[in-house]
């Protein structure tokens, strides 16, 4: 991918810059072994070995399955504070399309969202803070598996992460493609939506095609649902609030048996919000419009509604720090502190849920850039340098070293 020349302020830039070709090997690397969710075995052997090389202090596995945490301290410790960074590793179960020679070779799996380059980028940043340890404290860095709907995050946590490792504050960021290379985005508030799954399912009544009055058709039960959920945001959801409602897949009858009226149908489909009270509303409204719809036209239709990802929320301090920090690296007119929310989601909205903190995007791609979760999507090798040293700037802006008495 083509990008223009990278620029960046301050020693840890120009530090790490000059390791980037051994960050975009183990990238590439990576990037042609794909794992998903809980099962990165690999990914977590060539993590291991390149944390060891790096001299980091602690390397600690098989923290939520597959999950690794490394400990790097400080010149000094006096401030006895730890400041954590957080990389996802995991892979997509989709197929690859790209032709270089680092695709993907796991048939049904591959990197499409740039967690290889997060892994190498936090990486990148172990070796310097191990290298260079200008800060006072102790640097924690997260290694975690099955972001992409395990929600690894959530058994990192529940198997101990921060009563282990009890960080003041935590960090992570996502390669974002729409952005142009060398900028920042980060906001005080919502930066990725709730991601709730919804599964409708509709019983009627089976029959013959034609003689459509002697069935209870749930097909066109399912038509009249799709259009009339549509309403819940428009007309139950305040206008300076967000949601999304979006069905997304129907499965009922037969497409061999072009005569049979269905008893049942399923809708599958998936709501995004930015705070509990909305996702409270929409699932209640959602019971409601479908139930009538659907007994109106002689049917029954039951709701489950399942809370995947809560909203990753940035704690303010946490996201001005950052900003600042990312500030003196590329300077002010390349962050946007007021960035725009997605709608997408994210399992690092766990860890946001109990420590302070802040989720940032890295551009990486600008204009004609192919989106994330792509087939022919690849992660920017020229932005592995500044990712990394955003990463350990958080560190030694964080916990700065103190001048002795």
């Amino acid at each position: 991918m083509l990008a223009p020349c990278i620029k960046a302020h301050g020693r840890a830039f120009s530090h790490i810059a000059a390791f980037h070709p051994e960050l975009t090997a183990l990238r590439r690397d990576l990037h042609a072994h794909p794992e998903i969710g809980f099962e990165e075995h690999y990914t977590v052997q060539r993590v291991v070995e390149a944390l060891k090389v790096c001299g980091v202090d602690e390397i600690h596995t098989g923290i939520g399955k597959t999950g690794v945490v490394a400990l790097i301290h400080g010149q000094q410790r006096g401030s006895g504070q730890m400041m954590g960074l957080r990389a996802d590793m995991d892979a997509l179960p989709i197929t690859e399309t790209n032709d270089f020679a680092w695709k993907s070779t796991r048939q049904g799996m591959m990197h499409g969202c740039g967690h290889d380059g997060h892994t190498a980028m936090l990486v990148g940043a172990a070796r310097y803070l191990a290298e260079t340890r200008q800060f006072d404290g102790t640097a924690v860095l997260i290694f975690q598996p099955g972001e992409e709907g395990f929600a690894g995050a959530k058994a990192m946590i529940e198997d101990g992460l921060f009563e282990r490792f009890p960080v003041k504050s935590v960090y992570g960021m996502h390669n974002w493609p729409q952005m142009k290379p060398g900028t920042v985005g980060v906001n005080p508030g919502a930066m990725m939506a709730a991601a709730d799954r919804i599964t409708i399912e509709i019983s009627g009544k089976g029959g013959h095609g034609a003689h459509p009055y002697l069935a209870v058709d749930p097909v066109l039960v399912s038509a009249h649902i799709i259009t009339a959920v549509q309403s819940i945001v428009s007309r139950n959801v305040r206008a300076i609030d967000s949601a999304v409602i979006s069905l997304c897949a129907m499965q009922a009858g037969d497409m061999g048996a072009f005569s049979v009226v269905p008893g049942k149908a399923t809708l599958v489909g998936t709501v995004r919000s930015f705070s509990p009270e909305v996702q409270d509303l929409v699932e209640k409204r959602l019971n409601e419009v479908c139930s009538g719809v659907a007994l109106g036209l002689g049917a029954s239709a039951h709701v489950h509604y399942e809370r995947i990802y809560p909203a990753t929320i940035n704690t303010p301090p946490e996201a001005r720090f950052a900003g600042d920090v990312a500030q003196r690296l590329v300077g002010h007119e390349h962050v946007d502190r007021q960035m725009d929310p997605s709608m997408g989601a994210e399992d690092f909205s766990f860890m946001l849920q109990v420590k302070p903190g802040a989720y940032l995007r890295l551009g990486q791609g600008g204009e004609g850039s192919c989106f994330l979760h792509n087939t022919r999507y690849d992660f920017n090798d020229d932005v592995l340098p500044l990712g990394a040293a955003l990463h350990a700037s958080l560190i030694e802006h964080g916990m700065p070293l103190h001048n002795s008495p």
